[in-house]
This record gives C-alpha cells, structure tokens and sequence, in this order.
C-alpha cells in the first residue's frame, strides 16, 4: 500500500470515527429533550371541587 493510499484510509477512518461519535450525541440529545418535554407537559385537566365517591361498603 503506497503513502496516499494510507493516508486515505487513515481519513477514511477519521471520519467514521467523527460520524458515529456525532449520530451518538445527537441521539443522547434527543433522548434528553424527548424527557425534558415529556416532564414539561401540563397536566390533564381536573376541575377542582369535584370528590369522588368511595364505596367502602
């Protein structure tokens, strides 16, 4: 294998590095926010006053 075929593969393999390290960070950031917004959500409407029955017979 000459010096630029080497060096060639030596980016080649730079770059997948970079990528997989890239695709890695974006999923945890999007694992994040998905937890931020679904922590953030209103809660469902409850109309206060209202009681419910409880049957304790």
């Amino acid at each position: 294998m000459t010096s630029a075929e080497q060096t060639v593969q030596n980016a080649l393999k730079a770059v997948a590095v970079a990528r997989a390290l890239r695709e890695r960070e974006a999923a945890e950031r999007r694992k994040t926010f998905q937890r931020i917004e679904i922590a953030s959500r209103k809660p469902l409407y409850v109309p206060k006053g209202v009681q419910l029955t409880l049957n304790l017979s």
